[in-house]
């Protein structure tokens, strides 16, 4: 507990001064006002993060938190949890589309075993594999809570070591998930702390048809009802209806915000965790980037509760930290705006005057 709330504290809100001081160079480009649109807002966003009028973003890390989830026994999914680890080992081949996507950003991927069922010892050699298993996969929250509050704090704390782990050699963070069935206490973790209609929230995950959506949507009510998370503790929440990689995914985001470095929010998992880590911090929401829009149907919520318009609306839905590795593109982008074109000034061409 004592390493989370000293990285809470570490925690500030972006520079509205360097905000500033971007804003203004940006509005002074050889272009029409703002023409680049949200590539100039995002500029300006990297800058107030940062503190610096040339971000650093090169240095790039997709840490995939992976664990398995007991309420896969209620058939939530279309997928057994075997396949959490047979994934797992496919990303330390380099053989995901997580791995080829960010090979394509130069982009480092990391996976975290936060709780897969299996344990990986054959791969302990592995420099992208890092351990922090809480457990063999959670409780089965329609009967139990998903973990005890010691184990969601361990989990939180768990992402935060892995940022400051990581944080010496990367510039800007993504999120990433893997974990059999874990959209359902993602839902669970979104409709406790925001109060929205289960079944306004509830998203097909792996494909689900009609019958089996109708299933999920009762279990995750179930798993609300029986638990009864408070919605005003964001520990007890994840406790309650979350998983390990999920708190993990909080953790690193509140590590990230205290190293006042940005993060890509990937999907639906993904942004539950920074859900969690608003509701920790707030100022944590001020080094966050939605990178995307998922076809999960909770999704958009999510983003408005945390104020994010997403960079990139692709259909996807495949998390892993794909849709963070696409959007890698326009964080250089952005960056490369604030620094490479030229004012009116430093090209000596004339300004509109109206």
């Amino acid at each position: 507990m004592e390493l989370l709330e000293n990285t809470q504290r570490r925690i500030t809100a972006r520079s509205e001064e360097w905000a500033q001081h971007a804003h203004q160079r940006l509005a002074s480009l050889t272009m029409p006002y703002w023409a680049l649109g949200r590539v100039l807002d995002l500029a300006e966003e990297l800058a107030a993060m940062t503190r610096s009028m040339s971000p650093p973003v090169s240095r790039k890390a997709v840490a995939v938190m992976a664990g398995d989830h007991g309420v896969t026994a209620e058939g939530v999914s279309r997928y057994p949890s075997e396949v959490t680890r047979q994934m797992v080992l496919n990303f330390l081949h380099g053989g995901a589309a997580i791995n080829a996507l960010a090979r394509q950003a130069n982009a480092e991927v990391y996976v975290v075993d936060m709780g897969i069922a299996e344990p990986l010892n054959n791969y302990s050699d592995n420099a992208k594999l890092i351990s922090h298993r809480i457990a063999a996969g959670t409780g089965n929250i329609a009967k139990e809570p998903a973990m005890t509050r010691e184990q969601a704090i361990a989990s939180i704390e768990a992402g935060i070591e892995t940022a400051s782990y990581l944080g010496a050699e990367t510039d800007i963070f993504a999120t990433g998930d893997m974990g059999i069935g874990n959209t359902t206490p993602s839902t669970g973790v979104l409709a406790a702390l925001t109060g929205a209609s289960v079944e306004d929230i509830t998203g097909r995950g792996t494909g689900l048809e009609d019958d089996q959506l109708a299933h999920k949507t009762s279990v995750i009510k179930r798993a609300l009802q029986h638990n009864s998370p408070d919605a005003h503790d964001p520990v007890d929440v994840l406790a309650k209806v979350g998983g390990f990689e999920i708190g993990g995914i909080a953790g690193l985001i509140l590590g990230a915000a205290a190293q006042q470095k940005p993060v890509l929010l990937d999907g639906f998992i993904s942004t539950a965790g920074a859900l969690l880590a608003k509701n920790l911090k707030r100022e944590a929401a001020d080094y966050m980037i939605a990178a995307h829009r998922s076809v999960e149907q909770g999704h958009t919520a999510m983003h408005e509760d945390l104020g994010k318009l997403p960079l990139l609306d692709l259909q996807l839905r495949l998390g892993e930290g794909t849709g963070a590795a696409l959007a890698m593109s326009l964080v250089d982008a952005a960056a490369c705006a604030l620094t490479d074109i030229a004012t009116f000034e430093e090209a000596a061409v004339s300004e509109e005057t109206g």
